[in-house]
């Protein structure tokens, strides 16, 4: 049977329908499920959730799916940027997300395709002009701006550490395509597609100041430099846009890796001389600000909290089919004791990445917590002045196989 939403036309995709009411079912019942294609041929599918003995529900579930590739209805084509001037976002009168839309945008947004949207009127709009961010110093700095939405909040209403390096993230890899450099990877540039190379982060360390709230609004530069003979730094600083306050700085090491052997890689000249002219000698921490001392290695016996069978889900994937950096985040806090997540921030995180992850692994997260004078962690601390501090391992569960270490400090929310 076809879903509703998909009964337009006789040569509509697969779709899947499946319902359940008062059955009770063993974990190897699981309930199959038929897909049903517009020529009459039929998938059979086993539902992935058994329903466990003695569970019933009411419950009906109707999901299309639709076969990857090539989506229908959206009409692009090949502009040399957009003609039209469109909407600029803004929070209580305030431009967000970008300054320059359509016929605002700048050179250094470049060419690229155009869109029509309907709020529009139809208009062909330069998708650059939705890229959000600029370039300023002289093309070295590429500056975002972007408001903190509600499900990037935590409990207490703040963004949580992984939006902001999610935002990070975000801004890199805009940069890269903003300057013209991007190749058909996640960031890769052209002469790194092809030869194969991606980039790989090693090592990143963010200080916190001051976590934004839920509907502010920051300002996040990002630049690069050279890192050693064959790495790439790569460094923020994230502002809060009404007060221009520097809230949180940040740098990162990366490295290329072949993405079929999986090996790293040394730079090609041919790649060094595509970003060179991008690098800016700048860094965002003052010498000795930065946590650059190695990270001791956790064990079943130095750990106080042991978090096993975390699992990788398809989500959590990247275009690098390997699990996003971002995601270890989650997994290294499952182990953090309760209460320090509800009574403290995270003001510093240094990850320390020693391997991939795929989705087929099964990981162990390890915690030990310390206050800052090195004395065993005591729950009952609540002066301004006492910092938590926190050493983690992300490891795998069946061969103990490192693939995070990170070391953390903590501060506690009222005092922030």
């Amino acid at each position: 049977m076809r879903s509703p939403a998909m009964a337009c036309s006789s040569s509509s995709p697969p779709s899947i329908e499946h319902g359940y009411s008062g059955k009770t079912m063993t974990p190897s019942m699981a309930m199959p499920m038929s897909v049903t294609s517009g020529s009459g041929s039929s998938l059979h599918l086993r539902r992935p959730w058994p329903v466990t003995k003695g569970e019933a529900s009411s419950a009906t579930a109707v999901v299309g799916w639709r076969r990857k590739g090539k989506v229908k209805g959206l009409c692009a084509e090949v502009s040399g940027g957009g003609r039209n001037q469109v909407r600029v976002d803004s929070v209580n009168g305030r431009k967000v997300n970008g300054v320059v839309h359509g016929s605002e945008a700048p050179s250094s947004m470049g060419t690229g395709t155009a869109v029509s949207g309907a709020a529009d009127g139809g208009a062909m709009v330069s998708v650059n002009a939705f890229k959000l961010g600029r370039f300023v110093e002289d093309r070295y700095v590429y500056r975002q701006t972007f408001v903190i939405r509600s499900y990037e909040i935590g409990p207490d209403k703040t963004a949580t550490m992984e939006t902001l390096m999610n935002l990070l993230q975000e801004t890199a890899l805009n940069h890269v395509m903003s300057s013209g450099l991007a190749g058909d990877g996640f960031g890769a540039t052209h002469e790194m597609s092809l030869r194969k190379l991606i980039w790989v982060v090693t090592r990143i360390n963010i200080q916190v100041d001051k976590y934004s709230r839920w509907g502010d609004v920051v300002e996040i530069d990002t630049w690069v430099a050279a890192s050693g003979k064959n790495g790439m730094r790569r460094d923020w600083i994230i502002r809060d846009y009404s007060t221009q306050q520097i809230i949180t700085r940040a740098t990162s090491n990366w490295v290329m890796m072949n993405r079929e052997t999986r090996r790293l890689s040394k730079t090609p000249e041919q790649v060094r001389e595509e970003v060179k002219p991008f690098y800016l000698d700048r860094r965002v921490f003052l010498y000795g600000s930065c946590d650059n001392e190695k990270i001791d290695k956790l064990t079943e016996d130095t750990a106080e909290n042991i978090r096993s069978g975390l699992e990788p889900r398809w989500s959590d994937m990247d275009v690098n089919q390997h699990v996003n950096n971002v995601k270890y985040i989650g997994w290294i806090l499952e182990s953090v004791p309760m209460n320090v997540l509800e009574d403290y921030h995270l003001t510093s995180m240094t990850l320390e990445y020693r391997r991939e992850c795929r989705q087929s692994n099964l990981l162990e997260s390890l915690t030990s917590m310390t206050t800052g004078e090195t004395e065993e962690y005591r729950p009952s601390i609540s002066s301004c002045k006492a910092v938590l501090g926190s050493t983690h391992l992300l490891r795998l569960q069946e061969d103990k196989a490192e693939i995070v270490r990170a070391r953390a400090e903590w501060q506690r929310k009222d005092c922030i």
